[in-house]
């Protein structure tokens, strides 16, 4: 859990940095999007590290679930009184909430403009590239079901902000890497990243929202 879960916080900020392309909306800043999403899904090396991004998910998401169902099944009588915000945050006593709500969200994701980038019916910019920019604009500006889809959008980040907030420092905890020097260290910049890279993300379509008008 902990490895996979670096290992897909290591994938946000890339993901981010690509995606960020998208508040330059000029037909040259559409272009320079596109042309990063060919490189993304033909360059050799990213479709292999894809791959594990894709089993990644999977196994952090499933695994995640079934730790749900084992840590309920070892206490399946409530307490007679218990304090949950007295010994811990909200967010490390609804990881499988939190993480049931973002699997929903890459499926949704995925289906909207990673299938659509490989087998989609997709027009193509003036450079000869997929036209994905054009596909996520008319996504996030179609009347009303935009207005959805930016909410939905905005909803995921809340949910993984909130899973960073205990998962980020978790994840170094269990792997032994908390030491009492760097502990401080690792709190401050993980409740950093929880904060500025879920809302980096969900300005994003907010912006391209915005732009109709």
């Amino acid at each position: 859990m902990s490895l996979t879960g670096l290992f897909l916080i290591s994938f946000l900020i890339v993901h981010l940095l690509g995606n960020l392309q998208l508040l330059d909306l000029s037909v040259e800043g559409q272009e320079k999007f596109n042309a990063y999403a060919k490189f993304m899904t033909t360059f050799p090396v990213i479709k292999i590290v894809s791959y594990l991004l894709y089993f990644s998910i999977l196994f952090h998401a499933f695994d995640g679930l079934l730790l749900v169902r084992q840590n309920r099944a070892a206490r399946p009588e409530r307490y007679k009184s218990w304090k949950p915000n007295a010994n811990s945050v909200w967010a490390s006593r609804n990881m499988g909430l939190l993480g049931t709500i973002i699997l929903a969200f890459i499926i949704l994701h995925m289906s909207q403009f990673w299938y659509t980038m490989h087998w989609g019916e997709i027009g193509m910019d003036s450079q000869g590239n997929k036209d994905l920019a054009a596909v996520v604009i008319k996504t996030y500006q179609d009347g009303s079901a935009g207005m959805i889809m930016v909410s939905l959008y905005v909803i995921a980040m809340a949910a993984i902000a909130f899973h960073l907030w205990h998962g980020f420092a978790s994840a170094f905890q269990t792997l032994g890497l908390n030491h009492k020097r760097y502990t401080p260290v690792i709190k401050t910049v993980g409740y950093a990243f929880s904060v500025i890279v879920p809302l980096a993300y969900a300005i994003i379509p907010v912006f391209i929202l915005m732009a109709k008008n």
